[in-house]
């Protein structure tokens, strides 16, 4: 598979700060229909991710976004093949990652973007291994 990430990322991404509220990046995820938005520092590195899973709690809307936030942030450069961005979702078990350039987010890469290739037939498995015809026939 030749594909890579920034073929399939969504390139417009929205981020905020850390002192952004919660009642602000609850605003920017619905108005945007996203699920997650990146938390980056003044000059675009990437320091958290909330998803809105971490804003359906009852949390006090004024509350700044860095004390939901994942401060673990799973990043992949754009221009690696898709299949390491594939591999950093399923070992962390996450549904998304951000794409970097030069450390600075770029991009978003979800799992649903993934199944694009299979859904536009840009990625062909291969076939399963067949069995030798000898196996298990005693002969040599």
């Amino acid at each position: 598979m030749n594909v890579k990430v920034h073929e399939l990322m969504a390139e417009s991404v929205v981020t905020t700060e850390p002192h952004a509220s919660v009642e602000h990046v609850r605003k920017i995820l619905a108005k945007n229909k996203i699920g997650a938005i990146p938390v980056v520092d003044s000059i675009g590195h990437p320091v958290g991710i909330v998803s809105a899973t971490d804003l359906a709690a009852d949390l006090p809307l004024g509350s700044p976004i860095k004390t939901v936030m994942t401060e673990k942030v799973y990043s992949v450069p754009q221009y690696d093949d898709v299949s390491i961005a594939a591999r950093v979702m399923r070992n962390h078990k996450i549904h998304r990652v951000v794409v970097t350039h030069e450390q600075r987010v770029v991009g978003m890469l979800s799992a649903f973007d993934l199944l694009e290739l299979i859904e536009g037939h840009r990625f062909v498995a291969k076939n399963a291994p067949t069995r030798s015809k000898h196996a298990g026939s005693g002969r040599r």
